[in-house]
C-alpha cells in the first residue's frame, strides 16, 4: 500500500514584481550575521494561512473553496523586527481592517473545508531571513505601499513555491 500524495500549501498575499523588488531591497539593507539565511526574492510573501500537508486529491475542492469575496486594500510595510528564534520580519505599520477581514473569511473557508486554522494570533509580516539571531535591526524605513488586490494558494515543494491559483478582489 503506497503513501498518499500530499501537497504542502499556504494562502498568501503574493507580491507584484514591483513590490517584490522593494521587499528585496529592504531585505538587502539588513546586515545579516554569519549563518543567517535571507529569504530568496522569489519566495517573499505575506502569509494569510499555513495549511501544511494536504492530500493532493483535494486540490480541486480547495481551489474552489478558497474563493472568498474581499475588497482590495493597502498595507504599508516598513517596520523591521527580530522575532524569537532568529526570525527577521518586516511588519506593517498598522493592520488594515480589510486584511484582518480577509484572514477571517479564509479561516471560515478552512473550517468549511474541514481544515483547522492555526490557533495562534495572526501577526501579518513578510519574513526577511531565518537564523538571524543577533542581527542589528535597522530603523523603520519608508513604507512599502502594497495595494493588495489578490491573494494566492501556493504549493511548496522541494524548496520551490508554485502559485496554484490567484484570487482577485471584487
Amino acid at each position: 500500500m503506497g503513501q498518499q500524495k500530499t501537497s504542502r500549501l499556504f494562502l498568501a498575499l503574493w507580491p507584484s514584481a514591483t513590490i517584490r523588488g522593494q521587499l528585496r531591497e529592504r531585505r538587502d539593507a539588513w546586515q545579516w550575521p554569519r549563518g543567517a539565511t535571507p529569504v530568496h526574492a522569489d519566495k517573499l510573501h505575506l502569509t494569510l494561512h499555513f495549511l501544511g500537508d494536504v492530500p493532493s486529491e483535494r486540490l480541486p475542492e480547495l481551489l474552489a473553496g478558497f474563493a472568498v469575496p474581499f475588497e482590495a486594500f493597502r498595507i504599508d510595510l516598513g517596520k523591521p523586527v527580530l522575532w524569537p528564534h532568529g526570525i527577521a520580519v518586516l511588519e506593517p505599520f498598522a493592520e488594515p481592517p480589510a486584511l484582518l477581514a480577509l484572514h477571517a473569511r479564509l479561516a471560515n473557508a478552512l473550517v468549511g473545508l474541514g481544515l483547522q486554522p492555526e490557533q495562534r494570533s495572526y501577526r501579518p509580516h513578510v519574513t526577511m531571513a531565518r537564523r538571524a539571531g543577533g542581527v542589528a535591526v535597522p530603523q523603520d524605513g519608508p513604507p512599502i505601499a502594497w495595494q493588495a488586490d489578490r491573494y494566492a494558494l501556493v504549493e511548496s515543494q522541494g524548496g520551490v513555491y508554485t502559485v496554484l491559483r490567484e484570487y482577485i478582489s471584487a
